[in-house]
């Protein structure tokens, strides 16, 4: 493996997730050789959920160093170059630049839920869901607030957009990720829409909106190499060499598609980290609109629905926390990696009401449920079971209610699906995430040996599709033959015991919204 890395055959992925940057080195099989990574999180900055130019940078390059380093330990060489680089990261946003590339407002994340006014108007007008974490609706919401730099912009996109033009030049998305900025219709921006768009806006400014909108590419295309001032930006040592081809950059969500196999359709994923979603490849057109419900494709330009929660895993993690300082207090050592496998198992001793117990995980707001903000919240009644297990099932039970409201109404448009993987830091323990998550759908769920690894994963792979894809060769079939033929997979039946269990909670999660919103409100 030493001379394939020297010989600059390996392809790396870097996705830039909500806590955590990471960089993983494949194998034209996928095989992980090696991986990286760098630790951030957001901050709420007047107001905005976002992460300073600062930050990004130096997550850049700190996942790519963690991945050198990585890389030195187990083989003994020095990263110098690579077949393929792809770059990935939270879909939606809002990043504008004028035309010197400054950026003309701070970063405003997916998890924003600041453009409800833009959104509603914007659905509206185009008859299709246009949700409040869409690029579009952050500028028409700038447009709507008679902020002063909408005037100055000649380009806007999304956090993976950004990073792929410091390292090519080149303004372009991958058409999964460009569907989370503006609807699509085929392998291109909705062009109905855009004139709808033009026409609200009126000629207020000089330009128009498939002007500063990047250039939509789809799976395997070429999306420009790493110069040479991309290179130094990515490896501050100067050992990278530049000319390395890059695939079109993509959203987390299409690298979730991807590093489970769920791009054909009848197929479907669930990505759970800080946020939570669900994507399911259609056989055939939604019956009607459902704010609820997003309409994006996978990286080759399939349509999808896609039941997206702002909400996951940070409760779970701020109570981690507290107990890990707990066990410190009392002179115990533990790693967070052995402290969430002990209480994600513990859960499977809980009652199968839970004890009574509720909880809301409502760090930001919740558009599913009707939350522009959020609040976490613990419930217990005074004759409740308040046990550990009681207590761990109901986190790891709130981390999908509202996902559950959306999939509910898949259910009513009758969406088909023959199978569901997971991925994503929740099912790093074994069995236990998975379990829920069966529970949840109420159908067979599989995870594979790769979940761990994610989105990082997935771009990765996209760049070995673009570098080594036959004449012809479509991207589900290259999946299917060239990655995952030997994949390890474990798949879960849904146990009617937990099924059961998360219906009772549901039924109190629906009631106790009412509670949520009080609480908000205070």
């Amino acid at each position: 493996m030493k001379n394939y890395i020297e010989a600059g055959k390996a392809i790396l992925g870097i996705e830039f997730g909500s806590t955590r940057i990471k960089a993983v080195l494949i194998n034209d099989e996928g095989e992980v050789l090696a991986v990286g990574g760098y630790d951030w999180e957001n901050s709420l900055v007047n107001g905005i959920w976002t992460y300073s130019l600062e930050e990004i940078y130096a997550g850049l390059k700190g996942s790519y160093a963690s991945l050198k380093a990585d890389v030195k330990a187990k083989y003994g060489v020095t990263l110098k170059s690579l077949k393929a680089l792809g770059i990935s990261g939270m879909m939606h946003g809002y990043l504008p630049f004028d035309g010197e590339g400054t950026l003309l407002s701070p970063f405003r994340t997916w998890r924003n839920t600041i453009t409800a006014e833009a959104a509603d108007i914007l659905t509206q007008e185009f008859n299709f869901n246009i949700p409040q974490r869409w690029s579009i609706a952050h500028l028409y919401q700038s447009i709507l607030n008679g902020e002063e730099h909408v005037k100055d912009i000649k380009y806007f996109t999304t956090l993976a957009g950004f990073i792929h033009t410091l390292l090519t030049g080149e303004k372009v998305l991958g058409i999964g990720e460009a569907s989370g900025m503006f609807p699509m219709n085929g392998n291109n921006y909705d062009a109905d829409m855009i004139a709808s768009f033009d026409k609200l806006v009126d000629g207020k400014f000089s330009w128009r909106l498939e002007e500063i909108l990047p250039t939509v590419l789809c799976a395997g295309e070429s999306a420009g190499t790493l110069t040479e001032e991309g290179a130094r930006l990515l490896d501050e040592e100067g050992d990278l060499q530049a000319g390395i081809p890059m695939c079109p950059p993509e959203g987390d969500a299409g690298t979730g598609m991807v590093a489970t196999n769920a791009v054909r359709k009848r197929t479907g994923n669930v990505s759970a980290g800080t946020s939570v979603f669900a994507m399911i490849v259609l056989e055939n057109a939604l019956k009607k609109l459902h704010r609820e419900i997003d309409m994006v494709t996978t990286p080759d330009g399939a349509p999808v629905a896609m039941v997206h929660c702002n909400n996951c895993t940070s409760d779970i993690n701020a109570w981690a926390g507290l107990f890990k300082e707990v066990a410190e207090l009392c002179g115990a050592s533990i790693s967070m990696g052995d402290l969430f496998t002990s209480l994600f198992k513990k859960s499977a001793e809980a009652d199968a009401d839970c004890g009574n117990l509720i909880s809301y995980n409502y760090f930001s707001g919740e558009h599913i449920t009707g939350f522009e903000t959020g609040k976490p919240l613990f419930i217990k009644n005074p004759d409740s079971n308040f046990s550990l297990a009681n207590f761990m099932r109901v986190q790891l039970f709130t981390s999908f209610g509202s996902l559950k409201v959306g999939l509910e109404i898949l259910g009513e448009e009758n969406v088909g699906i023959d199978k569901i993987l997971g991925h994503g830091g929740f099912f790093k323990t074994p069995v236990i995430g998975q379990s829920v998550l069966a529970a949840v759908m109420n159908t067979p769920v599989s995870v594979m040996e790769t979940a761990g690894e994610g989105g990082a994963w997935g771009i990765a792979v996209l760049a070995a599709y673009a570098a080594n894809k036959a004449e012809g060769e479509s991207f589900p079939d290259y999946l299917d033959n060239k990655i995952f033929a030997s994949q390890g997979m474990t798949t879960l039946e849904p146990d009617q015991a937990i099924v059961d269990s998360f219906n009772l909670f549901m039924e109190n999660f629906k009631k106790g919204l009412t509670v949520e919103r009080a609480a908000v409100e205070m």
